[in-house]
């Protein structure tokens, strides 16, 4: 096995790119690279199940729970591999990120570990949680104004004049291939219980965890259906794979998940999720809040809204789960306190 922390070569040469041949399959071995660099890291995280969520499904619900990853979220294995990769140069230049939140706290904690300086640029209206970790961790915070001002042009002006890396959220290989050990794992846990998979839902805004567990669990468990879930009003991907090209959101277009406001797929996410994703399921934001107090009374986990939409899509029925065995991933638990207890004070 290699050092994890030992600098490689540099990393212009990608594990794979949109045009690579057997895309899945390449996408699964970087899978499996990623995996070794994250072990020892990354946490492995438990495959939880629950008489009170199986019997509403009418099936078997393994519960992939990302919420205890570092992190508070499945960031961390994208960010962490992805920095691994950088070469010593790169490393010494230090890196440039943007995000709402959970990409921010990853990048943040990956470039502690490794010692890399890191400046992230976030919305001012973030959650505060989030920006207070994401400071809490050593990383530089460059606020911004979602509404008037442009994180992808802060970030690259950033990254032009300190020579940093720049470092996306979820359209670059190493970063996909780092969150597709979410989905390696779920399927050496399922095994390892005797659980063949019928399906998998994992929420979706970029599609970097969508691309790297589809590619995964697809390599792991032919014939598995994997699921992307979205909010209202952000079910670009569904409608992506409805027309065959990237769709766009409505400008205009809100809602309570934070974490899942990308406005459109990702080039290589959506050429990958393209080959492999049996369909896109939406979920409005009082079912992921249902879902939510769902996960805190009877798997005693605290789940943001994002991290919620793949339950809430299956608690909302949007798929089968009678007599099957149907894995979801909660992605992340980086939620307000204040928020949380509103949402838990509602009534079903």
């Amino acid at each position: 096995m290699t050092d994890p922390l030992a600098p490689p070569t540099p990393s212009a040469v990608p594990p794979f790119t949109r045009h690579t041949p057997d895309l899945p399959a390449a996408v699964a071995r970087a899978v499996d690279r990623a995996a070794e660099r994250l072990a020892g890291q990354a946490v492995v995280t438990p495959l939880v199940e629950s008489d009170a969520l199986n019997a509403r499904a009418g099936g078997r619900v393994l519960v992939k729970a990302e919420v205890l990853q570092r992190s508070g979220s499945f960031k961390f294995r994208g960010a962490y591999n992805r920095l691994a990769a950088l070469s010593a140069d790169e490393r010494r230049q230090g890196v440039v990120a943007f995000s709402s939140g959970n990409h921010a706290q990853g990048v943040a904690l990956a470039a502690r570990l490794l010692g890399i300086p890191a400046a992230i640029v976030m919305p001012a209206d973030a959650p505060a949680i989030k920006r207070d970790n994401t400071r809490a961790l050593g990383a530089e915070l460059v606020l911004y104004d979602r509404a008037t001002e442009s994180r992808e042009e802060i970030a690259a002006a950033l990254s032009a004049e300190r020579g940093a890396v720049l470092v996306p959220s979820f359209d670059d290989p190493w970063i996909i291939a780092g969150q597709g050990t979410c989905g390696r794992e779920l399927a050496h846990q399922a095994a390892a219980r005797g659980a063949a998979l019928d399906a998998a839902v994992v929420c979706a805004s970029g599609g970097g965890l969508t691309a790297g567990t589809a590619a995964a669990l697809v390599a792991a468990v032919p014939g598995v259906a994997v699921y992307t879930a979205e909010p209202e009003g952000f079910d670009d991907h569904a409608r992506s794979f409805a027309s065959g090209a990237r769709e766009r959101v409505d400008p205009a277009a809100r809602s309570i998940c934070d974490a899942l406001l990308a406005p459109q797929p990702g080039a290589l996410t959506f050429a990958i999720n393209a080959q492999i994703c049996a369909g896109g399921l939406v979920v409005s934001d009082a079912e992921v809040r249902a879902a939510m107090r769902f996960a805190f009374r009877h798997l005693k986990l605290v789940v943001e809204p994002g991290g919620a939409v793949a339950l809430a899509a299956l608690l909302a029925g949007r798929v089968e789960t009678a007599g099957r065995t149907v894995a979801v991933v909660l992605s992340g638990g980086n939620v307000d306190p204040v928020r949380f207890a509103e949402i838990l004070a509602e009534r079903d």
